[in-house]
């Protein structure tokens, strides 16, 4: 009956021990480091699901006052699909957005400034897309910040507007939410910074 007992526990000290480690390794949590995976299973899960609007601003946070950070620039990091507004290295705002696609249709890598052309809408008869907002950051009106697109008759395009922040689907603009892109084409000065990597 003693050996029993002991026998019981080791059963259920096994159980429990099993539990735990499917809870850790639990499919959600794959793309978390080996050693972080217990304690981030729910941050992951819950950052996953988050689902962007390509309406809406990026964050749930005022945009910066640009007036109080005069020396603010714009970091578009193609390989994570953001633009960090930053003073100096603080960010103060993240957005999503979709760059360019491959080689020919790829966005412009370098140092570049805002440019003189924005406006409220554009449409491209040969790409068949057009966008809201658009603010020129190079070759005056080809490289642009402009909304997700839209079509000839300036409605979204769903399936285009759905990719945003998740890849690069661009002709070489950098597209950007609706708010965000209505905020940068009202807010933004001539002669920004804008940085591409």
């Amino acid at each position: 009956m003693k050996h029993f007992g002991k026998l019981l526990l080791l059963v259920i000290v096994v159980l429990v021990a099993g539990f735990g480690l499917h809870r850790v390794t639990h499919p959600a949590a794959t793309n978390v480091p080996q050693a972080n995976r217990a304690s981030k299973t729910t941050t992951t899960t819950q950052a996953e699901a988050k689902t962007i609007d390509w309406r809406a601003p990026s964050e749930d946070k005022a945009y910066p006052d640009l007036k109080a950070h005069p020396n603010a620039w714009l970091d578009v990091n193609t390989s994570k699909q953001r633009v960090y507004i930053k003073d100096g290295q603080q960010t103060l705002y993240t957005m999503y957005c979709s760059t360019g696609t491959g080689k020919e249709n790829g966005t412009p890598k370098g140092t570049f400034h805002i440019q003189g052309e924005r406006g409220k809408f554009f449409y491209n008869q040969n790409s068949g897309e057009g966008a809201r907002y658009w603010v020129s950051w190079k070759d005056h009106g080809i490289y642009l910040f402009h909304s997700v697109p839209t079509d000839q008759n300036g409605h979204y395009i769903k399936s285009e507007a759905e990719e945003l922040g998740k890849s690069a689907a661009s002709h070489g603009c950098v597209r950007l939410s609706v708010a965000d892109a209505k905020w940068v084409y009202e807010t933004v000065p001539y002669g920004m910074k804008v940085v591409v990597h």
